[in-house]
């Protein structure tokens, strides 16, 4: 199986390469390519039809984004271009090789997306096949990546949350920091509480996305799969609740000396650009059965990164500051 990835030096991206499996052939790219990384600007949807082109891949897995929620209010047109004509110019470059194949194989495309494309106003799991309603351009924009790629008939969407790893910009790896910082001084972090999700792995997630191109699975659970699929680990969490275990569990693994005080308060506390959901759990029920994969909870699977994140600092001082914290 020949994969052309996109996305690879963000933190999900090395977690898919991490994990490879020894059947997949992979042709990693990014935006700045390097490192046995080719350079692949989403933003060029000309490219994207090249890439496809010129590699004839079976899927693409599109795990790159334009992921800045609050900068996209101000730069619309670059979320647009990444997150919704990439897709779209994968899709059609995809359908062009299908239709120019006498077998019909022009390969299959995954697409990442979010839970911010729903509006957090029901109060309860969102299913895969709810109507969208995204509230600011981040979620807009990767509403219509979904829509552009499921105009390919052998498309897959993968709906995650609040995605975090051991290396990367995220709220984990801030939240390290910030512990650290705060707790040296005696000053207390504050966080919201009112918005509630599911933080995810990206160790958990790059064996979910495998599993989605069919990779351990039968031909027959493979077709099986629906178009739309979500993941999130088990459990839900304010950023608050996700703050508060980053502390603890961070002195358990000897991230930190002592974890600082964590203050709850709303999101009208915290005013930002783009507004969010204030409840955006995703169902993730029929995917777990149908990839055959048990979930782990989230402070399970936060344990097992900052883990990681011990394994790649044990070299450093007592304090050290995760690489890629904000």
């Amino acid at each position: 199986m020949k994969v052309l990835l996109t996305g690879a030096a963000g933190q999900l991206g090395q977690a898919l390469i991490a994990l490879k499996p020894p059947q997949v052939e992979l042709i990693a790219t990014s935006r700045c390519g390097g490192n046995n990384i080719l350079p692949l600007d989403l933003a060029d949807p000309v490219a994207c039809r090249v890439a496809v082109r010129q590699h004839h891949p079976d899927w693409v897995l599109n795990a790159g984004a334009y992921t800045a929620v609050d900068r996209a209010e101000s730069e619309p047109e670059l979320a647009k271009a990444v997150n919704a004509d990439a897709p779209e110019a994968f899709a059609t470059a995809l359908a062009e090789l299908d239709r120019g194949s006498r077998a019909g194989a022009g390969g299959r495309l995954l697409q990442l997306s979010t839970d911010f494309v729903f509006n957090g106003a029901q109060g309860t799991p969102y299913r895969p096949g709810q109507a969208l309603d995204p509230l600011g351009v981040y979620g807009a924009t990767k509403a219509a990546g979904e829509a552009a790629a499921l105009r390919l008939s052998g498309a897959r969407v993968l709906r995650t949350s609040w995605v975090y790893g051991p290396v990367g910009h995220n709220f984990c790896l801030t939240m390290l920091r910030l512990h650290r910082d705060r707790a040296a001084s005696g000053q207390p972090l504050a966080v919201v509480a009112d918005q509630v999700g599911c933080p995810t792995s990206t160790l958990t997630l790059a064996d979910v996305c495998w599993r989605a191109l069919g990779v351990g699975l039968s031909p027959d659970a493979d077709a099986d799969l629906p178009r739309i699929l979500h993941w999130s680990e088990a459990g839900a969490a304010s950023w608050y609740d996700f703050a508060v275990g980053i502390g603890e569990l961070g002195v358990t693994a000897g991230l930190l000396q002592q974890a600082a005080a964590v203050a709850p308060i709303t999101t009208a506390d915290y005013p930002t650009p783009a507004r969010r959901p204030s409840y955006s759990l995703l169902d993730c029920t029929a995917s777990r059965e149908l990839l055959g994969l048990q979930p782990l909870h989230w402070r399970q699977a936060l344990v097992e990164v900052l883990h990681r994140v011990a394994e790649v600092s044990s070299f450093h001082k007592a304090g050290y500051v995760p690489a890629g914290a904000a």
